[in-house]
């Protein structure tokens, strides 16, 4: 009997042996059959080395701050030496404690997850980066899901032979998807709290970490009870492994979340029409500039760092400067729509409406999402008169209404437009570019698409023709009278004979004079002297590139240009005459910090230094008893927009310009090292001020251009130029027209309306 038992027995003990080398046998087969491919497919060792990553190509202002992405996900990887050590201590205290001891799987861990369920996670940090990199999410079929687990588990060996701890950590944290656009821990540190990882609180990262959980779950932009929660339990954790002190925790604990919420959206952040335009430029330059192995690089995704002219801090002047004089000039411009029956157009027929909104409907994203839907006009037609839920743009922020997209059209035909570039000369870098008020509501760029008619500001290219040319002084008069030029010169079909808005003549004027109030005699006869095609040839030297008909109609500004032209053009004044090409790219470099391509711009001589100097002098008049002095004096004028008490004391050259009906109001303004332009106007040119007291250059755009200068010259950082423009050596020209010295203050006028057509 005891001999049967003592069988049993060493049976029984063969078969516990049996079934556990097997078990460990089928396991190491398991792993072997994993780690050979069998079970699918793993990294190779240059994946390891490499693993692929979709990488944010970031644009770096030249104060060095980021502009922008592009990126199929919004991921700029950092080092692990620009983590704080507070999300390291939360990370690992939270996801992973025995992480410094265990070589990618922590058996401890995966023993208590078998033996007792529910008592916490078995993944490792480095598991979890596995599955992130190489294998997946988690597979709901319970066989796969063990497999799953096994390949887990080779890679995250295989990581942990390949990579120091510090380097997975950051790894991780680099890849993790925080949701709302921030992926990885620099863009959520931007996207959640405005700050770069570094800079991070203990609480901050302790929300962050909590993140990791379940982004989607734990969501602060929705559940920001449930997130503080999840938060004080990753505090909490950390107390538990001596990373804070209790007091400290109860106390950080108290803490709200402490958002700030800066998006990374295309359409959101800073110098957004900029972006737009350099993405442009950029699909140009990869098609050019190829990888050494033949690919094209891949804006977004092959994190490449754009290193950009724009200074953040102007950009920042500029887009606030736009907004504040804008916003105002609508309220005054909603007040008097409605008087107007046809609002907010002017002069126009029902059926000349019907046709803006019928173009204004299919340029619509609306529209072309219905006609890629395969939907007929008549379905359309349809949608766009029936009311729905939509969300609209408004100076007080995005509202939310029911309104028929038809109606939504018209709505926006509403809003005045503006434009504003900056272009230091000699460089040619341009350094702040607002296309518009709103990106996501209003994508048409009035800075480099848009061209509009540009009125009085086209007039300095005639004097400085005639300057350049007949070597003309300031101080040179002529008779204010009408002035005809024949039928056939020039081409013309008919004699032309501009007349002065205000239709009043006599006496003699000088060219400062004719100059500063904008009379269009002098304009006629100037170009006449010089002859339109010297005029359009200066002013493509200058810098104008579009198309412009050489007929001396042009001498009033009657030709359609770019903000973006007549900024560079009018850089070629500032700039003793030597043009300098626009610039928006300064280096391109790729993800490791090697140099692709460094900019430099092309220069070429457009008139000489004194010409320059002497358009300038003329431009100052224009500031000093012209329609821009009331850069100078506090305005206060019944019938005007009030309110801006700029009073600048420094040389600035400027000038106005208004065309017809008031559809169009710029202003063009220069100190030495920084030239501006502004445009300010409606969508249609049938939408405007009926008066020149609102409608004028002067009260359109001249605000938006004293506005960014009084921030420019705040911030002593940027070393904005308040001195004279340079004189030249050797001046043979005269251009003091008064006999003696007369500083800016003596010559200050009353201005007179300003006057283009």
């Amino acid at each position: 009997m005891a001999k049967n038992k003592k069988i049993s027995f060493k049976k029984y003990l063969k078969w516990f042996w049996g079934i556990v080398l097997g078990g460990f046998s089928i396991l190491i087969l398991i792993f072997l059959f994993a780690s050979w491919g069998l079970l699918g497919t793993l990294p190779t060792f240059e994946e390891l080395e490499n693993p692929e990553n979709n990488l944010a190509t970031e644009v770096i202002s030249s104060d060095g701050k980021t502009l922008g992405k592009y990126a199929k996900e919004n991921r700029t990887p950092i080092k692990y030496k620009d983590l704080p050590q507070n999300i390291v201590e939360a990370l690992v205290a939270t996801e992973d404690e025995r992480f410094y001891e265990h070589s990618g799987i922590d058996f401890r861990g995966t023993a208590r997850a078998v033996l007792k369920p529910g008592s916490g996670g078995a993944s490792t940090i480095t598991q979890q980066l596995a599955r992130m990199l190489f294998t997946g999410e988690k597979s709901r079929n319970k066989v796969k899901r063990v497999l799953q687990k096994v390949k887990e588990w080779v890679v995250a060996t295989k990581l942990e032979r390949q990579y120091t701890k510090q380097e997975i950590l950051t790894m991780y944290l680099n890849k993790y998807d925080f949701l709302n656009q921030a992926v990885g821990i620099r863009s959520a540190a931007r996207i959640y709290f405005g700050k770069e990882p570094k800079e991070l609180d203990v609480e901050e990262s302790a929300m962050l970490v909590g993140m990791l959980k379940n982004s989607s779950y734990f969501n602060p932009l929705r559940r920001a009870a449930l997130v503080k929660q999840r938060r004080n339990v990753v505090l909490k954790q950390m107390t538990r492994n001596d990373f804070i002190s209790l007091k400290e925790k109860d106390s950080l604990q108290q803490l709200d979340l402490g958002l700030d919420i800066h998006k990374e959206g295309h359409s959101d952040g800073s110098a957004t029409y900029f972006r737009t335009h350099l993405q442009k430029f950029l699909r140009t330059w990869v098609k050019e500039h190829p990888k050494p192995n033949g690919e094209q690089y891949n804006i977004f995704r092959d994190g490449l760092k754009i290193y950009v002219t724009i200074d953040s801090r102007m950009q920042k002047y500029a887009e606030e400067a736009v907004r504040e004089h804008v916003s105002n000039l609508q309220s005054y411009f909603f007040k008097e729509q409605k008087r107007n029956k046809t609002a907010p157009f002017y002069d126009l027929e029902p059926s000349q409406i019907k046709r803006i909104l019928e173009r204004g409907k299919k340029n619509s994203d609306r529209y072309k999402r219905l006609k890629i839907a395969g939907k007929s006009e008549k379905e359309i037609d349809k949608i766009f008169e029936t009311k729905t839920e939509m969300s609209v743009f408004s100076w007080k922020g995005d509202i939310d209404t029911i309104m028929s997209p038809i109606d939504s059209v018209r709505y926006y035909k509403y809003f005045l437009r503006s434009g504003l570039l900056s272009v230091e000369p000699q460089s040619g870098h341009i350094k702040a570019w607002v296309g518009g008020i709103d990106n996501k509501h209003f994508k048409y760029d009035a800075v480099a698409q848009q061209k509009r008619q540009v009125g009085s500001t086209f007039k300095p290219f005639v004097y400085a023709t005639a300057i350049n040319q007949l070597k003309l002084s300031p101080c040179d008069e002529y008779p204010n009278i009408p002035y005809t030029i024949p039928q056939g010169k020039y081409g013309i079909a008919e004699a032309w004979t501009p007349k002065n808005s205000d239709d009043e003549y006599g006496g003699m004027l000088t060219l400062k004079d004719g100059l500063a109030g904008s009379v269009n005699t002098m304009s006629a006869r100037l170009i006449d002297m010089v002859s339109p095609e010297n005029v359009v040839r200066l002013a493509k030297s200058a810098g104008i590139e579009s198309n412009i008909q050489a007929n001396p109609s042009i001498a009033l500004g009657a030709v359609e240009l770019s903000l973006y032209e007549m900024v560079s053009a009018y850089s070629t004044f500032a700039n003793k005459g030597l043009r300098v090409s626009p610039m928006i790219v300064t280096r391109i470099e790729d993800k490791n910090g090697t140099v692709l391509e460094e900019f430099t711009p092309e220069t070429k001589e457009v008139l000489s230094e004194e010409s320059a100097y002497v358009v300038l002098d003329l431009l100052k008049g224009v500031t000093q008893s012209g329609s821009g002095v009331r850069l100078r004096l506090p305005w206060e004028k019944p019938g005007y927009v009030t309110g801006y008490p700029y009073k600048f004391i420094n040389p600035i050259a400027g000038k106005t310009g208004t065309t017809q009906n008031q559809s169009d109001g710029w202003f063009m303004g220069i100190v030495p090292n920084l030239a501006t332009g502004v445009w300010t106007g409606g969508e249609e040119r049938s939408t405007h001020f009926a008066g020149i007291a609102k409608g004028q250059g002067a009260t359109m755009s001249l605000p938006t251009w004293a506005l960014f200068m009084k921030k420019c010259y705040a911030d002593k950082t940027l070393n904005i130029s308040q001195e004279d423009f340079e004189k030249p050596e050797n001046l043979t020209i005269n251009i003091d027209c008064s006999g003696k010295d007369v500083d800016d203050e003596e010559k200050i006028v009353e201005p007179e309306e300003d006057i283009d057509f």
